[in-house]
């Protein structure tokens, strides 16, 4: 499960999901990606699913990047608890995406099975998700 070493605050504040993603929407690393269609908060064990799906479906071949990473702590607190007495203690961890942002990169294999293990970690997610390719992005050769 993914999660930062250190955090400078333990507990932030929650936020919004306004915009477009404007780094990390671009295929890198490579050949084919999954880009987010949607905003949301994906959790460390989402990401993890997601990746464990793709990585049995390829079979050791090719290799697999997650291009994004869970560092935003979300609390919760304690069942029946009144109300005050300050913020939850942290529970898990999410990593804010939105649309546009590549999350997977996989590079190594052919496009058919890219496209099945990307649709199977697609599964994991609570985002619809589209499979990309490096040409159509316009990336370098």
């Amino acid at each position: 499960m993914l999660l930062p070493k250190r955090v400078k605050y333990r507990r932030v504040q929650r936020g919004r999901l306004k915009g477009k993603a404007t780094r990390g929407n671009v295929v890198s690393n490579g050949q084919f990606g999954l880009q987010a269609l949607e905003p949301a908060w994906i959790t460390s064990n989402q990401i993890e699913a997601a990746r464990i799906a793709m990585t049995r479906f390829i079979k050791r071949g090719g290799q697999v990047w997650i291009k994004i990473f869970p560092d935003k702590p979300i609390t919760e607190k304690p069942a029946e608890t009144r109300m005050g007495s300050g913020k939850g203690s942290p529970e898990y961890w999410v990593a804010v995406v939105k649309p546009g942002r590549v999350m997977f990169e996989i590079d190594g294999v052919n496009e058919d099975v890219a496209r099945e293990a990307m649709r199977l970690a697609a599964n994991k997610l609570p985002v619809k998700c589209k499979f990309i390719t490096k040409q159509e992005m316009g990336g370098e050769q």
